[in-house]
């Protein structure tokens, strides 16, 4: 089966997360639905019957008062009204009948029409002044089968108040099945949708984490590191894992012919020129005849600038060997107080020479050893240290500080010679760039010298900065691990030596 693709994967997440919460959704309102359904139930069941056999009861004391009017003063009207009473209860007997109340119907039915008969003898009776006569047959028969419409009454309401009782528990019932039905949705809902997001996010993002991983590893030299999302995927992620191994495999290739060219370059630059020399120093010597005064001068000119082209040629494959990743770390155990105590020892006869004031201070909390290339460290610092004299003038002091900051070892390099001007800071460490400041330097760089301290020091996983105020000197500092991260071990992991 084909990989799903980001978009579909996608769509089918968002598909089943919407569904998996539209459940509960659709369990509660099919709940809620049945809950109103019994509460309609209740409504048009018990609750209008109640309110049926209310009516009746007050249609009974209705009929007893206008019965009693009937006995004893016997007009068309009291019996007209009594007539009227009694069909009106007929009415709503007959209602009895459709809230399943049949037998309580019948009786209250019979017990009106017998009502009937009694109430044209009662009419007679009292119309006749027989008021005697009238109140006897209202005594005998006539309230006695009142009382018996009452009884059904009575008896109606125990059997309404009974079903409102079971209905109003079914409805009761069916809440509480509703909330245990629709927490129970949710929550199996909300499980099923965290799988369904961790699913899709995990699907997600360990490719991209992948991928991250592998342009970090490029990022730092290593060309070689594979990726677990292959190629052969039918998605976006084995579409962009095969264009990482074309780029990993074109820049490995290039970082190769780099490498290629910087030793090619190495050697072909420093023939000529050692043949240059060569023949210089033949000529100066006198091999092909004594050379006149203005010649001699001329020669020690080319000699010095076939020197120079040499440090230069020296110092630019310095830095294209760190670019290439050639520039090996032979990281070891290094003494940091006698690290120290060399650099000190190296500078003070230069310092002498210049007059300036040259001082090392170092904290006593510095660790007594360091995992670092020392040989490429101290070309780092010897390079700054340099560069403050050069700058120096007579009478100016120089300062080499070292201290310890929690597992970094910070040494800075000041002076209080010309300073760089705030505006060229952040160019000072590219190659062949240098400051305005060269005019007061007792002698010309190259550029290179902070391109490749910038390149060691990086390499051992710290960092180098600089601060200057023009005209009042400069302060570089270096922040290098205890122990050295070698960054750039994808590059150069043949040469690195391990203590």
């Amino acid at each position: 089966m084909p990989a799903l693709t980001l978009r579909r994967r996608l769509g089918i997440g968002t598909v089943g997360i919407a569904v998996v919460l539209a459940i509960p959704l659709f369990i509660s309102i099919r709940s809620l639905e049945r809950v109103h359904k019994t509460t309609l139930d209740l409504r048009n069941g018990a609750f209008a019957a109640s309110l049926l056999v209310g009516n009746l009861r007050q249609g009974t004391d209705d009929l007893r008062s206008a019965e009693t009017a009937l006995v004893y003063v016997g007009t068309p009207e009291t019996r007209d009204r009594m007539m009227n009473q009694i069909a009106n209860m007929r009415t709503l007997a007959d209602s009895l009948d459709s809230f399943s109340l049949k037998s309580a119907s019948l009786d209250v039915r019979l017990a009106l029409d017998s009502l009937t008969v009694l109430a044209n003898e009662e009419y007679a009776r009292s119309s006749a002044d027989q008021h005697e006569d009238a109140e006897a047959i209202s005594t005998q028969w006539v309230r006695p089968r009142i009382g018996v419409i009452e009884q059904t009454i009575g008896a109606a309401e125990q059997v309404l108040r009974a079903r409102s009782h079971d209905s109003v528990n079914a409805a009761t019932d069916d809440t509480a099945t509703a909330e245990r039905a629709a927490i129970i949705s949710m929550i199996i809902a909300i499980l099923l949708a965290g799988l369904i997001s961790i699913w899709l996010i995990r699907s997600i993002t360990r490719p991209v984490f992948d991928l991250e991983t592998g342009m970090h590893a490029v990022a730092s030299g290593d060309f070689t590191r594979k990726l677990r999302v292959r190629p052969n995927r039918q998605d976006e992620f084995g579409r962009l894992s095969e264009s990482y191994e074309a780029m990993a495999n074109r820049l490995a290739q290039l970082d190769r012919l780099k490498a290629e060219f910087v030793s090619v370059a190495s050697h072909e630059l420093k023939t000529p020129i050692n043949v240059i020399l060569g023949y210089i120093e033949l000529l100066e010597d006198g091999i092909y005849g004594k050379l006149p005064e203005q010649q001699r001068e001329v020669c020690e000119t080319i000699a010095g600038q076939a020197r120079n082209l040499t440090r230069l040629v020296r110092r630019l494959l310095d830095v294209s060997r760190f670019e290439a990743g050639g520039g090996a770390l032979e990281c070891r155990q290094v003494n940091l107080p006698h690290f120290l105590d060399t650099l000190q020892s190296s500078f003070s006869v230069l310092a002498m020479q210049r007059s300036v004031h040259f001082q090392v201070n170092r904290s006593d909390a510095l660790p007594r050893e360091v995992r670092w290339d020392e040989d490429r460290m101290s070309e780092v610092v010897g390079n700054l240290l340099s560069n403050a004299f050069k700058f120096t003038p007579r009478g100016g002091t120089v300062e080499l500080s070292a201290e310890f900051d929690r597992n970094d070892i910070v040494i800075e390099v000041t002076d209080t010679g010309a300073g760089i001007p705030p505006e060229q800071l952040p160019r000072i460490f590219q190659k062949f760039y240098q400051a305005d400041n060269q005019a007061k330097a007792s002698a010309k760089g190259t550029g290179l010298g902070l391109a490749i301290a910038k390149e060691i020091v990086e390499a051992h996983g710290g960092s180098i900065t600089a601060k200057s105020v023009a005209g009042k000197g400069a302060t570089f500092q270096i922040i290098l691990p205890v122990a050295a991260d070698v960054r750039r071990s994808g590059q150069f992991p043949a040469h690195a030596v391990t203590a």
